[in-house]
């Protein structure tokens, strides 16, 4: 199997970017509520909650499982 320049180079970027702390996604959606709420508060989650923030940065289908809650909530809210 033949991997492409671009695969490679988001392979070692994700290498590069871990941490000695991170979350697994099932860590992340323990914490999505209290985020989501401090966000929509007007609070700065990402500063409060950074071990969430950059897991929904690195992490694809936990950022949209975040958005979609974020977008209900923000509905339910009106």
């Amino acid at each position: 199997m033949k991997l492409s320049t671009a695969t490679v180079r988001k392979m070692i970027n994700s290498v590069k970017s871990t941490r000695d702390q991170e979350l697994t996604c099932d860590q992340c959606h323990d914490e999505l509520d209290r985020f989501i709420e401090m966000k929509i508060s007007g609070k700065k989650a990402s500063e409060a909650m950074p071990l969430v923030q950059e897991h929904l940065d690195r992490c694809q289908d936990c950022r949209e499982e975040y958005e979609v809650l974020l977008e209900a909530l923000k509905a339910l809210s009106k």
